[in-house]
């Protein structure tokens, strides 16, 4: 389960990890076999099937599963083996195999009253007395926690290597399929991650599934992932209106930052000692500090060494559970765009959040289409022909997005004639770019904007990689060849003068590619480095992954000159006038380092902060009520300590986010998810 999750929750980007100093690489070849009687788990998205898990026991009692999965070119095959005592705690693991990055080889075992265990990203010991949170392995590993957890008598225990977990009784159904009925129970597990963690088991105790972006469930049963989901999502979305009430409440007089530094995102510029005035929601005043009027019943903040910005956006968002909501809020982030999500989940947590039954962003949702095949996107709806294709835009504009994503396995003909329906429906039109086409070929067939900035480098690969993009070559294909583009003259020059003269948007999502290209395996990923000691025990050890693993034909090295490069690329769009907004496809908590990451390519502190509050508000058609601190528009607002025009990373720093009417505490909300102060 952990790998599928790293893939989803991590953005599909932190690797797996390889550093493993006390085992080696086990070959799939040499992994285990199930037996026929093996109990069998199929991973599945909307998509169509990823992977299988086969459970069993062998006859000494060890407890086997096998994992193989493919997910769009990321693959893992690993097996594991586990022993438990008498109260199901683990006292041995062992988990061999391969992902994408690498080994995924991890041993635990307890003797002599000590726990040991070694990692592909670290290795340790410590007294005995907890429970051991797997770095890798299977679901089986997370089956064996949940059944110790639900034993124990308090729910509650100590994790090995740090941190700590309770699991309550979340709700429960039956299901039928294949003439048989089940009763089955959701529990959820809190304190490894910031989001409840679900898996469902039947009356006997055994695992049954686990449902989200992916899901997984016992084989023959795939049919009733849907009322799991609706079940699930309707018993946690119950907890939402009491955080609403603890931290979000509507301010019932007007708020005043009074005497901030403040980031004039229509100017560009930085201004000093200014009051701003928000009541109702709406701004009423700014001005000088000296001269701007409070109204007396307001809520005076002052802003001594502190920058009032308007609230951040990150347009490559895709949002997960109710948890994203307040986490995305703490770091300032007040309107996102989603580019692909599940409708069914996606458009009810908008109407919650619009409606003040949940914390969260304003959220502008585009419709992610693609085409059908083993590598189609697994939130995406299947265009096979062109009748599809604009069906379905005519079913996004109905439905209220704000415009298309195209994916990786579309027919590159289908882009014109959706593209032009689109337009017909003042949607815009962005996406990866379907295998067989170069990114030109994209923007002159309609696209309004290219996500991910290793798509815009895919103009200049060999043939070879654009005939199979949709797979690993989208990642190695640019940390191959990038690191030689020139930007200011040949072939990538002409590319970058047509974007910028058809006005093409680009969200780069670069701090994902840092990601990618430029840790070694056991090192932490630059983007959460700040968070590193903030975030859940789970959480820390998982992003430590490193990038995806070197070949014989990209080096480690190799991939760093190409990032570098792909910098470099970013300061020449710029420089043409090329429209940036910020994204980051991950948790969100990237989205500072995205814009660090602006900087270092040569953009003001003004200007990336650009990208991320008054550009992307024009990208999604919105700058008229948002995306900059101006009388009329919404307190979208975030009040942050330190002066991010000498420093852009002071931003992770927020004190005060306002949405909606509501002043939220940044602190409070990080508390409510169990997470900590940035660094």
């Amino acid at each position: 389960m952990r790998a599928y999750l790293k893939h989803l929750l991590v953005a599909a980007f932190i690797a797996f990890g390889a550093f493993a100093p006390a085992v080696a690489q086990t070959p799939p070849t040499n992994l285990a076999s199930p037996p026929a009687d093996a109990r069998i788990y199929s991973t599945f998205s909307s998509a169509g099937e990823h992977g299988r898990t086969h459970v069993w026991r062998s006859a000494d009692g060890v407890r086997w599963s096998r994992y193989s999965l493919l997910l769009r070119g990321f693959f893992t095959e690993i097996d594991q083996q586990l022993r438990t005592d008498d109260a199901g705690a683990v006292t041995s693991l062992v988990v061999r195999g391969a992902t994408t990055s690498g080994p995924m080889d991890e041993t635990f075992s307890i003797g002599n009253g000590r726990a040991r265990w070694t990692s592909p990203v670290d290795q340790g010991e410590a007294a005995t007395g907890g429970l051991y949170w797997s770095y890798g392995g299977t679901i089986d590993s997370t089956i064996a926690f949940f059944q110790a957890l639900m034993r124990d008598s308090d729910g509650q225990a100590n994790l090995l290597p740090s941190g700590a977990a309770r699991i309550e009784r979340l709700t429960e159904l039956d299901v039928s399929a294949n003439g048989e009925t089940k009763h089955v129970v959701a529990y959820a597990v809190s304190g490894v991650y910031w989001f409840p963690l679900v898996l469902w088991f039947d009356t006997d105790g055994e695992f049954f599934a686990s449902v989200g972006g992916m899901s997984t469930t016992l084989l023959g049963w795939q049919s009733v992932e849907p009322q799991l989901a609706q079940a699930q999502t309707a018993a946690l979305a119950a907890r939402a209106p009491a955080l609403v009430a603890q931290l979000g409440q509507r301010s019932s007089v007007p708020v005043a930052f009074r005497d901030v530094r403040l980031y004039d995102a229509d100017a560009g510029i930085f201004r000093d000692n200014m009051t701003v005035v928000a009541t109702d929601g709406r701004i009423t005043a700014v001005g000088p500090a000296a001269t701007t009027p409070i109204p007396g019943l307001a809520n005076v903040i002052d802003g001594a060494g502190r920058t009032l910005v308007p609230g951040l956006w990150d347009v490559h968002m895709h949002f997960g559970d109710d948890t994203t909501g307040p986490l995305l809020l703490s770091i300032g982030v007040t309107n996102v765009r989603d580019p692909g999500n599940r409708g069914e989940d996606l458009l009810p947590r908008i109407r919650r959040i619009n409606a003040g039954e949940m914390l969260g962003p304003a959220i502008y949702p585009s419709l992610m289409i693609d085409g059908p095949g083993e590598r189609a996107a697994q939130f995406a709806l299947v265009a096979r022909n062109r009748s599809e294709g604009v069906a379905l835009v005519r079913q996004a504009a109905e439905q209220g997005y704000i415009g298309v994503k195209l994916y990786g396995s579309l027919d590159p003909a289908l882009v014109r004639p959706i593209a032009q329906e689109a337009r017909r429906h003042g949607l815009r039109v962005q996406g990866h770019i379907p295998t067989g086409m170069r990114p030109l070929a994209a923007v002159r067939a309609g696209y309004t904007e290219i996500t991910h900035i290793n798509w815009v480098m895919m103009q200049g690969v060999p043939d070879e990689i654009i005939a199979d993009s949709n797979g690993l070559n989208r990642f190695y294909g640019p940390a191959r060849y990038a690191a030689d583009y020139n930007f200011e003259s040949g072939p990538m020059a002409s590319f970058f003068d047509e974007l910028a003269r058809r006005r093409i948007i680009i969200d780069p999502t670069i701090a994902t590619f840092e990601g990618l290209y430029v840790p070694e395996q056991g090192e932490i990923t630059p983007a959460y480095a700040a968070w590193a000691n903030a975030l859940p025990a789970a959480i820390g050890r998982e992003l430590r992954g490193g990038g995806i693993a070197a070949t014989d034909e990209v080096s480690r090295a190799r991939m760093r000159e190409s990032f570098n490069n792909m910098l470099a690329g970013i300061a020449a769009l710029h420089r043409r006038g090329v429209p940036i907004i910020a994204g980051t496809d991950g948790f969100g908590l990237e989205i500072i380092r995205e814009l660090e990451l602006y900087v270092q390519a040569g953009l003001t502190p003004a200007e990336a902060l650009n990208t991320a509050t008054i550009n992307a508000a024009r990208s999604a058609g919105v700058a008229d009520r948002t995306g900059s601190i101006a009388i009329g528009k919404d307190a979208d607002l975030a009040l942050v300590v330190g002066d991010p025009s000498q420093n852009i990373g002071d931003l992770r720093h927020v004190e005060y986010v306002m949405r909606d009417g509501r002043l939220m505490q940044a602190a409070a909300l990080r508390a409510a998810l169990g997470i900590g102060a940035p660094n």
